[in-house]
């Protein structure tokens, strides 16, 4: 998502949420200010990050009033500096006042996760290891904390259970077994689709390579049982990728990636993770 021109199901979601926050109106803003009245809105990083979501913000005042200007002054996967202006918004105080928290909303939460995941990717800076995310994301706000994602230098693991198959414990259980999970799968799907089986030990890791899993992930193994499982892997098959999950923190990725994974899903981008804090301030014009 690129957020280039018009998005109607971002459209839709932004105007819930106004309806949502606002209701039948500001009762504040109404009572307070008087119609006509019109401001400057300045929107600044109160401390440093990664910016993410600056076209969701103007966006959201865009669907507040089509006659708001709204002028960029950085633009999304800049590091920013605390007290930096991130962009300006002109017109209506009444409706800079009505998109205003609904726009921060978004812009933190995405700028968080935007800089909770450059955080990582730092710590995996010179290794071949890519960093994914996962679906562990907020409810109606997966495309969009998937893109912070990507804003942050990671990679999106697979969108939603349509888009790949990954079979997990519970389906191992369910269909009998990993062989068992793996021809069912693969005689139901397309060629195009590949087939990852999640595994927690080395024999799993072995019936996952006889029944032609594409990918394998290692599930929460400890570092010497990671580093046997990917030789076996890559001994064996070396077209097959290797994916680490769980347990992943700043302190452990690096190590995890020196076992020779090929990818690295963190679910603690999108789940744990904090807002960075952004601000508007108004300057009356008139």
């Amino acid at each position: 998502m690129m957020f280039n021109g018009y998005n109607e199901g971002l459209v839709e979601s932004i105007r819930l949420w106004l309806k949502e926050d606002v209701g039948s109106g500001d009762i504040t803003t109404m009572t307070t200010i008087p119609a006509g009245h019109e401001s400057k809105g300045i929107i600044h990083a109160k401390e440093a990050g990664i910016v993410a979501g600056i076209p969701v913000a103007e966006l959201v005042f865009q669907v507040v009033d089509p006659t708001l200007s709204f002028t960029a002054q950085v633009k999304d996967g800049e590091h920013v500096a605390k007290g930096t202006v991130l962009a300006i918004v002109e017109g209506s105080t009444h409706h800079i006042l009505t998109g205003e928290r609904i726009a921060l909303n978004l812009l933190q939460r995405l700028s968080g996760i935007a800089t909770r995941t450059r955080m990582f990717v730092d710590a995996l800076e010179g290794l071949p290891t890519r960093l994914v995310d996962t679906r562990k994301t907020t409810p109606g706000h997966r495309m969009l904390e998937k893109y912070a994602v990507r804003i942050g230098g990671g990679s999106n693991h697979r969108f939603g259970l349509y888009d790949a198959v990954m079979i997990k414990d519970n389906h191992i259980k369910g269909a009998g077994g990993i062989r068992r999970a793996v021809e069912r799968a693969r005689a139901h799907i397309p060629h195009t689709m590949t087939i990852e089986v999640e595994t927690e030990s080395l024999q799993q890791v072995e019936e996952a390579l006889d029944a032609g899993a594409d990918i394998i992930m290692l599930d929460n193994m400890d570092k010497p049982m990671m580093t046997e499982a990917v030789r076996r892997i890559k001994t064996k098959a070396p077209h097959v990728r290797v994916e680490a999950s769980g347990n992943v923190s700043l302190k452990t990725v690096k190590e995890i990636a020196e076992c020779g994974v090929d990818v690295i899903s963190v679910g603690r981008l999108t789940y744990s993770f904090e807002s960075l804090d952004i601000s508007l301030d108004l300057n009356a014009v008139k």
